[in-house]
């Protein structure tokens, strides 16, 4: 943890030594009473925290808060649903990279059991964006939704953004070589771990979406993810 994360309701509380917050202050950062560590308020400002008293069981904390960080990035990405285990690596690294929304939806080659996952039904998925944000040295976290159509998807995203959706099969140019002004708002749709279908690809055409690709190599979703968000982010300016 580069930042460690609070909820406003969580700062005037004490913290419990079993939360790993607490363990990651007193064993990884090795901090006693008086110890001071970057702290930070979701979508809030980011300050210090002070561990003022260490009991058996619990941390009494103090903060003193300055500015919050600048906006996220106007960059929202589409998946097509893919596996638990890949949704959480794009969370958290999508979290990192400073993405605005995430949504994750149910396209035509999406595994029939991935929305019923513990991941999506517990509420697991914030605890990955909070890592992603708390590597990432920021409070803020990104939109995220589940479960939806790509259509009903579409209806909820800014209308006047850049549309871009990675293929392997159909694109006719590398995404690095599509041009992108700077102050661009970019939705960048991806398909699941099977690919789209020849139906989403009329779709996505019909909707206004440029294809394109990453290269010869196919790549894991989430690596795909990662290396189109940086791609995006330097055409935009954004490093």
């Amino acid at each position: 943890m580069n930042l460690i994360l609070f909820d406003p309701h969580e700062i005037s509380a004490s913290l419990a030594r079993h939360d790993p917050r607490a363990q990651h202050l007193l064993e990884v950062l090795d901090r006693q009473e008086g110890g001071t560590f970057d702290a930070g308020l979701v979508n809030g400002p980011r300050g210090k925290g002070k561990i003022e008293k260490i009991t058996p069981l619990a941390l009494t904390l103090s903060f003193v808060w300055g500015e919050p960080p600048p906006p996220l990035d106007p960059i929202v990405v589409l998946v097509g649903l893919p596996r638990p285990q890949t949704a959480r690596k794009i969370l958290q690294e999508a979290t990192a990279l400073g993405v605005s929304a995430l949504h994750f939806f149910a396209a035509e080659k999406t595994g029939p059991g991935y929305a019923r996952s513990t991941l999506w039904t517990s509420g697991e998925w914030r605890r990955h964006l909070l890592a992603g944000a708390e590597q990432a040295f920021c409070t803020r976290l990104p939109e995220v939704t589940h479960g939806l159509t790509l259509d009903a998807v579409l209806e909820k995203t800014f209308a006047t953004s850049t549309r871009l959706a990675l293929d392997n099969y159909e694109a006719p140019a590398p995404l690095h070589k599509l041009p992108l002004a700077a102050g661009t708002a970019v939705l960048l749709a991806l398909g699941p771990e099977r690919g789209w279908s020849a139906a989403e690809r009329d779709f996505l055409r019909t909707h206004n979406f440029s294809l394109a690709h990453l290269g010869r190599r196919v790549l894991r979703t989430e690596t795909a993810v990662v290396a189109a968000v940086t791609l995006i982010k330097a055409q935009l300016g954004l490093f």
